[in-house]
């Protein structure tokens, strides 16, 4: 374990807000621990931050003493980027004030906050801004990869809906970047992860949704899976972009609307939310309910905050998680027999296949116009094993990358960056597509040391000659 001079902690603590940490300090084994328990780092320092100035304090003291460096916002990353050994971790958990502005149908808040605080916060005047599909992610990681989730085919992603960021840079400088300040940096902040410095502060634009929306899942046998995926691929293709609906795949969970004879037996869900008038929407969805025997439903009426963390039960803290994950256009029947041939030998109770849609208002901007690249994504594949004993690390992974593999004919390339795990450093061009040289280059004009590592890393250009 590397050890920091007091000489020179004692620098940092000199107007420092929020909390250092230590190890051997009492509170240092908590903080240390994030989402995916594979993930056991020992970081020299950890700085909770209380402000801004903390985070510009945390960044030179960094680059000055030669740290490395991890950001936290959230702390959900798959990959482990939220913390490091031996180094230092800016930590902005504690960071998550929200400001409403309701006749802008603007939000501004801070780089701690989860999807929670922000659902919070918007919905108190019913708002809302596509995020992904777990509460208790941290907005920063989720916004700076991209962002997705029940919201995407009718508002895009979450980098669509960004206005500004207030960044802290390698150079310590605050800055603001958006359309019209420092567009490079906002342009590469839009999909390119934390490689270009702190966010800590977004400011999102907001979408009348809710408070109460359609939501909730229905449940088929694995055994129709084929015919109800078919089904669902020609159904989705004509939805309207404010039904979402996504398909996932796994052993049914105990839930009370299902038969207990249906519990830890193979499923295919659908899970749905419709955004827009509940009355229109239930009829929109009635064809869903004939696409073979269903074996239950629970489809209602309720808040959108409550459907957005009605997966969180399954994504809850302190469990091992190995991803894998392919960009579709097209769902082929070859792509569904392999996934239902994999659900029948999952490693795992708690490991599933789902096929995340988006579309429609994700499929319009142009590649180019920011960093995310992957606008002719139409389905997004996460391969989620999920176990509880080291034992079984061996088999679950197995089991994630061989039907990764399976599937690859199928994909249409490219790769959600948030989905990536610590091992695919291979895949980090493919993630930024053709938009990596131009990061690069950004990269090199707002951290040409590469302070910033701890991510699906973007090199900075060399200079031109």
């Amino acid at each position: 374990m590397k050890n920091i001079p007091a000489s020179k902690l004692g620098e940092l603590k000199q107007g420092f807000e929020g909390e250092l940490l230590l190890p051997g300090d009492e509170a240092y084994e908590g903080a240390r621990k994030i989402w995916n328990a594979m993930i056991d780092k020992r970081p020299a320092l950890i700085a909770r931050c209380a402000a801004t100035p903390d985070v510009v304090r945390g960044v030179n003291f960094a680059r000055d003493n030669g740290l490395l460096l991890a950001v936290r916002g959230g702390g959900h990353n798959i990959a482990g980027n939220a913390v490091c050994d031996d180094g230092m971790v800016i930590d902005l958990s504690r960071m998550k004030a929200a400001r409403v502005d309701p006749g802008r149908r603007l939000v501004t808040i801070e780089g701690g906050a989860t999807l929670a605080d922000l659902d919070a916060a918007t919905q108190a005047h019913g708002l809302a801004t596509p995020v992904g599909i777990n509460s208790t992610t941290g907005i920063a990681g989720l916004t700076l990869g991209g962002g997705f989730g029940w919201l995407s085919r009718k508002y895009g992603l979450t980098v669509d809906n960004l206005e500004s960021a207030e960044v802290v840079t390698a150079a310590g400088e605050v800055v603001r970047a958006s359309a019209s300040e420092h567009p490079d940096l906002f342009w590469a902040l839009r999909g390119g992860g934390g490689n270009f410095g702190v966010v800590t502060r977004f400011e999102f634009r907001l979408h009348p949704v809710g408070p109460d929306v359609l939501s909730g899942l229905i449940v088929y046998p694995i055994s129709e899976a084929k015919a109800v995926l078919q089904q669902y691929r020609e159904f989705i293709a004509a939805a309207p972009e404010a039904l979402a609906v996504w398909p996932v795949l796994r052993l049914a969970p105990p839930l009370p609307f299902l038969p207990e004879s249906v519990h830890g037996t193979g499923i295919v869900a659908l899970a749905l939310i419709y955004a827009d008038d509940p009355q229109q929407g239930e009829l929109l969805i009635e064809p869903l309910r004939r696409f073979g025997t269903l074996l239950g439903q629970h489809v209602g009426v309720q808040p959108y905050v409550a459907w957005q963390k009605a997966f969180d039960p399954l994504l809850s803290f302190g469990a091992r998680n190995y991803w894998k994950s392919h960009n579709f256009s097209t769902l082929a029947d070859g792509l569904f027999d392999i996934a239902i041939e994999y659900i029948g030998k999952l490693p795992s109770r708690q490991c599933e296949i789902f096929f995340g849609a988006i579309g429609g208002a994700t499929n319009r901007p142009s590649p180019d116009s920011m960093a995310y690249a992957h606008r002719d994504a139409r389905f997004v594949m996460n391969v989620h094993g999920r176990w509880e004993n080291p034992a079984d690390d061996k088999r679950c992974i197995a089991w994630a990358r061989d039907y990764f593999k399976a599937t690859a004919p199928f994909a249409s390339g490219g790769v959600y960056v948030n989905f990536l795990t610590a091992d695919e450093g291979d895949r980090v061009r493919s993630a930024y597509g053709p938009n990596y040289d131009r990061l690069a280059r950004v990269k090199r004009t707002y951290d040409p040391d590469n302070l910033f590592r701890m991510n699906q890393n973007i090199g900075p250009a060399r200079e031109d000659r």
